[in-house]
């Protein structure tokens, strides 16, 4: 408990935020001491590194940094500490962090073009998973990466996953199409009954927001199989 009510000027120096940043340059801070940086100032009883660590524990998707560019400022002002001026301070970052990403790698993101880019991308990791896992691909317009989140662990694909939860993140995103991705541990890559009723869930749900469902990839270490290919879907 006394590390949590320390101010900031009792940190050693060469610890500080401000400090680090001077002598060794934003890259080499952690996102805690960035954001306490943008934060400015704690509360009583906790310095901005204590509030910044509040907003990280915000993220639930594993996102990490990236789940402000979706956040609420109302979710944001909800910690203890954080008001309106320090909520719009971090989101008015994050956007500008958002747009800078944009023109940098408009040219540079991978288009995925066929399962067996997903499978590329996503196979190394999942493929010896010990649980299910499901990931989301989005993409933009043009079908290039826009970035791909894990939306559950640890269940199964066809019971756990409603797709309110899944595309609760992915709208997040702007993401104009998504592949799905999840693995089986059995190392059977054939997409059970239950995988297909749910997709199909999924293809309907897409519709009503305009984001496509391009297709579901089962990943095991007995290979791929695409429900798309399989006609499926």
């Amino acid at each position: 408990m006394e590390d949590r009510k320390r101010r900031i000027k009792d940190i050693p120096k060469t610890q500080r935020p401000y400090e680090r940043m001077e002598h060794a340059g934003a890259a080499a801070l952690s996102d805690v001491e960035l954001l306490s940086i943008l934060i400015r100032s704690g509360r009583t009883g906790e310095n901005s590194l204590d509030l910044a660590q509040r907003v990280l524990e915000l993220d639930t998707s594993g996102q990490g940094i990236s789940f402000l560019y979706g956040a609420a400022r109302e979710e944001l002002t909800l910690i203890p500490g954080i008001g309106r001026v320090k909520a719009m301070q971090l989101l008015a970052a994050a956007e500008l962090g958002r747009r800078a990403g944009m023109r940098s790698d408009a040219t540079d993101r991978v288009r995925i073009g066929s399962p067996e880019d997903v499978a590329g991308l996503l196979a190394g990791e999942m493929s010896h998973l010990p649980r299910e896992e499901l990931r989301v691909v989005c993409l933009d317009v043009r079908n290039r990466l826009i970035r791909t989140i894990r939306v559950s662990e640890g269940g199964l694909f066809a019971a756990d996953v409603s797709p309110r939860d899944l595309f609760r993140e992915v709208i997040k995103t702007n993401a104009s199409g998504v592949i799905l991705a999840h693995n089986h541990p059995s190392g059977d890559p054939e997409p059970s009954k239950e995988d297909t009723d749910s997709t199909r869930r999924m293809v309907q749900a897409g519709d009503m927001l305009g984001i496509r469902v391009l297709d579901h990839l089962v990943i095991a270490s007995g290979g791929q199989g695409s429900l798309r290919k399989r006609g499926l879907m």
